[in-house]
């Protein structure tokens, strides 16, 4: 990143954050991913369970890692290799009682919505209500000016590219473009719109000046 993108990606955070504390959310901005990691470490309670759900952007930092490492922090995973089906499914339903959820947002407004759009709805389902804590890791190429912006950019960009990812059965995975199929396969069931909360600072979104994530 050079310095003039440096200097819009601060402002431009510092903006969004000043809203989502209109909105009753915490926000808070890194200038690159380790200090954000670093950062987001020092959020986790001791004896914590922190709950993983899907997302590039925290795997990419290695934040799973680092959490299973500390002691007495217990991390609620079902995306670890190996686990059948069922047992995911129950973790997933675990994941709605921890102290910590950590995940990322599709898109951000600039006047601070976070807008979501999920295959089985575990993640904004945790994101809304269950989990004491939800911190958001959001790389500044999420940011967009509107709702219209956000809704277009998950749909038409983020979810066909997470379902090119994960193989989908989908006619997105063949052409790169939205066909609003129904498809068994289809990750795009469940939108979720975020414009504030009723308990103050639940949800915490770290926005990290870097392009992380789809």
């Amino acid at each position: 990143m050079d310095q003039h993108q440096k200097v819009w990606s601060e402002k431009v955070a510092e903006s969004i954050i000043k809203h989502l504390e209109k909105r009753r959310l915490e926000g808070s901005y890194a200038a690159t991913s380790a200090k954000a990691v670093d950062e987001i470490l020092a959020m986790i309670p001791p004896g914590a369970t922190v709950y993983r759900s899907g997302s590039m952007t925290t795997t990419v930092l290695g934040l799973w890692e680092k959490l299973a490492a500390i002691p007495g922090v217990t991390v609620i995973d079902p995306y670890l290799p190996g686990i059948p089906p069922e047992e995911g499914m129950e973790m997933r339903r675990r994941g709605l009682t921890a102290d910590v959820m950590i995940t990322s947002s599709n898109a951000i407004t600039l006047d601070g919505k976070l807008v979501n759009l999920d295959g089985m709805g575990n993640r904004v389902a945790a994101m809304t209500f269950g989990p004491k804590k939800v911190i958001l890791v959001v790389g500044m190429n999420k940011i967009v000016p509107d709702l219209e912006s956000a809704m277009s950019r998950v749909k038409h960009y983020a979810a066909p590219v997470n379902a090119i990812r994960i193989g989908s059965q989908t006619p997105c995975v063949e052409t790169g473009l939205c066909a609003d199929c129904r498809s068994p396969g289809r990750i795009c069931n469940i939108w979720s719109i975020i414009e504030g909360q009723m308990v103050k600072g639940r949800i915490h979104v770290k926005l990290v000046g870097e392009q992380l994530g789809y």
